[in-house]
């Protein structure tokens, strides 16, 4: 490692940390949706009669809960390939 310039290091860190950064990002959305879904169908065994208004608010949930994975997607593209930290500290 003490032999890689500058560049070099900051490239692989950054691609490290995308690489943690995206499991991350998108296994926690996943997970908490799974359990959205579980309560809503609970909810609609326990009051049928409720169901139009807790699958409107599932599906809304699980649209917030997917655009933080997608945001997460979108900062780790940048980080690949658009690199701020290169243009920053050695541009």
């Amino acid at each position: 490692m003490e032999y890689l310039d500058p560049g070099t290091l900051i490239t692989l860190v950054t691609i490290l940390v995308s690489g943690f950064g995206i499991v991350v990002g998108t296994l926690t959305p996943a997970i908490v949706e799974g359990r959205t879904a579980l309560k809503a169908i609970e909810g609609m065994v326990r009051q049928p009669e409720a169901s139009g208004d807790l699958r409107t608010t599932m599906i809304i949930a699980m649209a917030l809960l997917e655009s933080t994975a997608i945001y997460t997607l979108l900062v780790i593209l940048i980080l690949i390939f658009a690199n701020p930290l290169l243009d920053r500290f050695f541009g």
